[in-house]
């Protein structure tokens, strides 16, 4: 796989010189990782965000790289295909899309409102959704593409609690409502896997387990003694993995829920 010299630590960046890559979510901690190893191996950078954007592009700015900030719902389908739009019609083509862009939801599942469902699903699916959607077209026309969607290992393991050890760990961990939405991206990106093989874009998913983020303050001690690994994530971790599915060198990979957990769950 080619590399470069990257910057910070003395990493080592997947070269991603002359590609354009869309971050959705990107002013997040996965997001920022993932901008700033894109950065490293020389993208183009179009970071989409619903927050504030200012930390991620200070992450990138070292790496003397092109960058466009756009404020973005990804719950709202006209954003989306705007930040779209304009990542073309300014580097001609979107090479990578990686779509980090979510939200958490914690407690019981007699605890979800319908309300915090419909919030959690909006913009951990239907946010994908509509960014798979608006990008395709785009990929197609260049016959060429890399789409790495965020999904999660509670999208497989029925969530980390263990209630019939301890009730209240659930009200630290991400809850149903998150999982399913979650597993939902992981069955778009199996299907999109297989339909837009033909057109040279490949489809993949990180599945990532807890990380060290705002999302996992609340997570409980308890838990993190049960990853073998002994310890939460890292941001950087799971970025790795999406440079990984990312690069060009990774055309024979499609379909992939490549897990980043610890080993909490193997499969």
């Amino acid at each position: 796989m080619s590399v470069v010299a990257g910057q910070g630590r003395g990493r080592i960046a997947v070269d991603f010189t002359g590609r354009t890559v869309l971050i959705s979510g990107a002013e997040g901690m996965i997001g920022t990782a993932a901008a700033r190893r894109f950065a490293a191996g020389g993208a183009n950078l179009v970071l989409a965000g619903i927050g504030d954007l200012g930390a991620t592009l200070q992450a990138v700015e070292s790496y003397g790289v092109r960058s466009l900030t756009q404020e973005v719902d990804v719950t709202v389908q006209a954003q989306v295909q705007a930040v779209v739009d304009r990542a073309v019609a300014e580097f001609g083509a979107v090479d990578v899309l990686v779509t980090v862009a979510g939200i958490t939801s914690l407690g019981s599942f007699s605890s979800i409102t319908p309300q915090m469902w419909e919030k959690v699903h909006s913009v951990n699916l239907r946010g994908v959704f509509y960014c798979n959607q608006a990008i395709i077209p785009a990929m197609q026309k260049n016959g060429y593409g890399r789409i790495i969607n965020v999904g999660s290992v509670l999208a497989k393991n029925g969530g980390n609690p263990r209630p019939w050890l301890d009730a209240s760990e659930q009200a630290g961990a991400g809850n149903a409502a998150y999982g399913t939405a979650k597993a939902g991206v992981h069955a778009l990106t199996l299907y999109l896997a297989k339909e837009l093989a033909v057109h040279g874009i490949t489809v993949n998913a990180v599945a990532p387990g807890p990380i060290a983020s705002q999302m996992t303050a609340s997570f409980p001690e308890a838990l993190v003694k049960q990853l073998p690994v002994g310890r939460l994530g890292q941001a950087d971790e799971v970025a790795a993995a999406i440079a990984f599915l990312a690069a060009e060198e990774s055309g024979f990979i499609t379909g992939e829920i490549l897990d980043v957990n610890g080993g909490l769950w193997p499969d």
